[in-house]
């Protein structure tokens, strides 16, 4: 992964479609970085239908990146767009505690917010 890689992915669509603007900060190649993204890129396909954009920080090589969206753990997840800004910490490996992180499905299991 380079310091900041973009996975744009979006479907031809006469309306403009609604935008997950996601930052995954890492460090490196590291397994819970790999798994991380991976397990990200997987969950945006399933669940966002090719309306996501994703930015990896790597950083080991830019740690000033950090103080941005002011990380403190590693890996990290931010959502910055739909707001509110919502931060997720470790390896996205509970794909239902990622979806609830991200708001696109209730505590409650009932589906994905309208």
């Amino acid at each position: 992964m380079k310091t900041s890689s973009l996975l744009r992915c979006h479907e031809d669509q006469t309306e403009k479609p609604k935008l997950w603007q996601l930052r995954l900060y890492v460090a490196g190649q590291s397994p819970k970085s790999v798994a991380a993204f991976a397990n990200l890129k997987r969950i945006c396909e399933e669940h966002l239908a090719g309306e996501f954009e994703i930015e990896v920080i790597d950083l080991i090589e830019n740690p000033r990146l950090a103080k941005d969206d002011q990380i403190v753990a590693i890996p990290t997840l931010v959502r910055k767009l739909p707001q509110p800004i919502r931060k997720i910490i470790g390896d996205l490996s509970d794909t239902e505690r990622t979806l609830v992180g991200l708001n696109l499905r209730s505590s409650t299991k009932s589906g994905r917010w309208q």
